[in-house]
């Protein structure tokens, strides 16, 4: 029997194992010393998508370590393509639920992080699995370092106006705050495949940074 699709996806990642992190907790606390073997700054993206922002960022930036984590095996495969393709040797994929990340980060060690477009889920009873939630965000101050930054885009209007209350509700200082990216001015901003797309279109993105105090 042909297999299609998502299974023909999963195939592929289970005959790629070695090309992503495995065991990723071992490198807790110590993902600088263990993995990338060097010193640097330590940025994370949850929820990697297909993988072109970070792949891109990495190569913008050889001088700071990356991780990208992933939950579902059928995109991480393509974000590893984006990898491969910008040669990005500082740059590592995690096929993880984030909701764990306490797992394989330790305490202080991450500079930043990273939330694109990310799911906005809509209903109430869900709140607490948007990754810019009140659970989140205690998790979020645990792993980054004083000062350490979130970098938050969407084009959900909702989920911005919530994740603007639950920064300020955690007492996150925020700065670089719009509703309307493109138009801005904002210098530097690496888009994502879905952004391309949104902006094509003239829908805006909102985006904002919030650091630990």
């Amino acid at each position: 029997m042909r297999i299609r699709g998502k299974q023909k996806k999963r195939q592929r990642f289970r005959e790629m194992q070695g090309e992503f992190v495995q065991k990723p907790q071992e490198y807790k606390g110590h993902w600088n010393e263990k993995y990338f073997k060097r010193s640097a700054p330590l940025h994370i993206e949850i929820g990697t998508g297909r993988g072109q922002f970070l792949a891109t960022m990495a190569s913008l930036h050889p001088e700071i370590n990356y991780v990208g984590i992933e939950k579902f095996p059928e995109v991480i495969i393509r974000a590893h393509e984006k990898k491969v393709a910008q040669n990005a040797s500082n740059e590592a994929l995690v096929c993880f639920d984030a909701t764990n990340i306490l797992e394989i980060f330790g305490e202080s060690e991450v500079d930043r992080i990273y939330l694109n477009f990310s799911d906005p889920w809509p209903k109430k009873k869900h709140a607490d699995q948007r990754l810019t939630s009140r659970v989140f965000l205690a998790k979020y101050r645990q792993i980054l370092k004083p000062g350490g930054e979130i970098h938050f885009k969407t084009d959900n209007r909702q989920l911005f106006e919530f994740s603007l209350n639950t920064f300020a509700e955690m007492d996150w200082k925020l700065r670089n705050v719009t509703l309307d990216l493109h138009n801005s001015g904002f210098e530097g901003n690496v888009m994502t495949e879905y952004e391309a797309k949104f902006a094509e279109q003239g829908l805006p993105i909102y985006r904002l940074e919030a650091l630990r105090r």
